[in-house]
């Protein structure tokens, strides 16, 4: 019996790769040293028999320039520096999630009290909030009862959030998105 594959839920991690040494195209290119300092614009043999000279890599750094530019370092340290950087650029990005409260126009005092704080705890985690308020038969035709219901909602939650834009009437619902202050633009 087949068993399913399980997907890989762990994103990989950055990788960092450029050409290095025999890898880079003939032709010309520009060359830097290990300080920084542009040695000028030679042939590819040229610039592997100074980097070897050196015992370091030559690594193609910008390859849409003409001529391409070519650096002389550590192939393996770079590349391990270059995703110590991306690793820790990814682990300081802010990531914002989006959550959804559903409402009904016609709501009680204690279900919405209890919508207004799941909002609330919402915007505390500093998440996005999608209000939708669902019509259902005649309550379409009082759209004017779920903007009070929604303008209510951010004006008792506006400490923690504000309202992105207007609310939207789609088809049977109503939507506004509540965004945490301290994304105000």
């Amino acid at each position: 019996m087949r068993r399913a594959r399980r997907r890989n839920t762990v994103t990989p991690l950055p990788r960092v790769t450029a050409r290095i040494n025999e890898e880079i195209p003939n032709g010309e290119l520009r060359l830097v040293d290990e300080e920084g300092r542009q040695l000028g614009v030679m042939q590819r043999a040229e610039a592997i028999a100074y980097a070897e000279s050196r015992e370091l890599d030559l690594v193609e750094v910008a390859a849409d320039a003409v001529p391409r530019v070519c650096r002389v370092m550590h192939y393996d340290k770079w590349r391990y520096e270059e995703e110590r950087r991306l690793k820790a650029a990814r682990r300081n990005q802010i990531h914002v999630t989006s959550k959804e409260v559903r409402l009904r126009p016609r709501i009680g005092p204690h279900d919405y009290a209890w919508k207004r704080d799941r909002a609330l705890e919402f915007l505390r985690t500093r998440s996005k909030v999608k209000l939708v308020v669902q019509f259902r038969g005649r309550e379409r035709e009082h759209p004017e009862a779920g903007r009070e219901l929604l303008n209510r909602i951010v004006t008792d939650v506006k400490e923690f959030g504000h309202a992105e834009g207007a609310a939207v009437f789609e088809g049977r619902s109503m939507i506004l998105v509540l965004a945490p202050n301290g994304d105000r633009p």
